[in-house]
């Protein structure tokens, strides 16, 4: 089984995923390769949305929606998770995030 890394077309986050199951992604959406977070928006977008007809429709208004933020909408949600997960734990003291290289605050 070999692992590579790929980057999610719409959002630029990357993965160590097997092969097979990056060709099963690309299989559904139109030969690009999409983190969960983002194949799961796309497959609302595609069963909810008169606009999006096809797959690659959906994907394209995705791709669009993404592009509309100056961070990274993935790191969006993990840089939230972070936070909330500190406030439960009683750490509100401020730390710096190794992956991202910015401080977050609470």
């Amino acid at each position: 089984m070999e692992i590579e890394s790929v980057t999610c077309e719409c959002c630029g986050l990357k993965e160590d995923c097997t092969q097979h199951y990056i060709a099963k992604v690309r299989t559904n959406f139109a030969g690009k390769w999409l983190c969960g977070l983002c194949s799961e928006a796309v497959s609302d977008e595609f069963s909810r949305s008169l606009k999006a007809t096809t797959v690659e429709e959906a994907v394209n208004a995705h791709v669009s929606f993404c592009g509309k933020f100056k961070a990274n909408p993935a790191e969006l949600v993990a840089d939230g998770m972070r936070q909330m997960l500190r406030r439960r734990s009683g750490d509100l003291s401020p730390a710096k995030s190794k992956k991202f290289g910015r401080s977050n605050t609470t």
